[in-house]
């Protein structure tokens, strides 16, 4: 399958409750909000958490006629053949049918994976400029980095998953020469420091120089998200009642600086895709002989 030169951010983690689809799905709003052209794919044949998201984002708009924006979205529908080799053949079309449609249209992709290893999670992390594997803050949940020791926090053995991310980092290299920008995201950081928490923080980053990738602060646990789930709304959206469905909170507020500070954190090619919009737009409007209206890029 061919690269395309639209920047692809991978959500991957072998382990369910992280929060890769709210995180993908708040980058997309966050990144459409700053003028992008943003795709996204789901594929979580079972879950479809993040299809479930952009649906009920639309819906919501629909019904109370709010102009949002939203994403290009494709999901790969549960595959219903007895035939896995079938499955897996209708699935992997799909996909490659997607980034066929977004090469070219779109200047970010989203891809949220499922947690579990499929031959297109391997096959998604290897199409990854960047990879964003989000960890809850807790022992048990490093096992799908590496297996820790629970006293000193040395890593022992790496993972699974660290095993297919190296794999997918090696093949991406030797197809184009350019490596995957990996970032592990701490999420749900205990506020009340402990002997735990020392010893999950000093893992993490033991893990992180081993595999050559870097770490950044996440979201804590919050009702927000849970709350804004149904109408498919995001920390990103207007502070208004009627897009929300109720008054904004301190968590929301909250939780909108910390996904700001991720934002900030990923160093995603922002300055670059939005130099390369505006110097596009110029050129089409140059041979229409027409004035280039930037207003969409007023964020840059």
């Amino acid at each position: 399958m061919g690269r395309t030169g639209t920047h692809v951010i991978v959500v991957g983690n072998e382990k369910g409750g992280s929060g890769k689809s709210t995180t993908a799905f708040h980058l997309a709003v966050f990144l459409m909000y700053q003028g992008f052209r943003v795709a996204s794919i789901d594929v979580d044949s079972r879950q479809q958490t993040l299809t479930h998201y952009v649906r009920n984002r639309r819906n919501w708009a629909q019904a109370h006629d709010l102009k949002l924006p939203h994403a290009t979205h494709f999901h790969l529908p549960l595959s219903k053949s007895d035939s896995v080799k079938e499955n897996q053949r209708v699935e992997f079309d799909l996909f490659r049918q997607a980034i066929i449609e977004v090469e070219g249209e779109a200047d970010f992709l989203i891809v949220d994976t499922p947690g579990f290893d499929t031959h297109l999670t391997r096959l998604a992390h290897s199409l990854a400029d960047t990879l964003i594997t989000p960890l809850n803050d807790s022992i048990i949940d490093l096992d799908v980095m590496a297996h820790v020791d629970p006293v000193t926090g040395d890593p022992r053995e790496m993972s699974h998953y660290a095993r297919l991310v190296q794999r997918a980092r090696t093949e991406r290299l030797s197809i184009d020469g350019r490596t995957i920008d990996w970032v592990i995201v701490r999420n749900r950081i205990s506020m009340l420091p402990s002997r735990s928490t020392k010893i999950v923080q000093g893992a993490i980053e033991k893990i992180a120089v081993r595999l050559g990738c870097r770490v950044a602060e996440g979201i804590a646990e919050r009702v927000i998200f849970r709350s804004l789930f149904p109408t498919g709304m995001t920390v990103f959206d207007p502070l208004d009642a009627e897009m929300l469905g109720g008054l904004p909170s301190m968590s929301h507020l909250s939780a909108r600086q910390e996904y700001r500070a991720l934002v900030e954190a990923l160093r995603l090619p922002v300055s670059e895709r939005a130099k390369a919009r505006i110097e596009g737009e110029k050129a089409l409007a140059a041979s229409a002989g027409e004035p280039a209206s930037f207003e969409h890029m007023a964020g840059e």
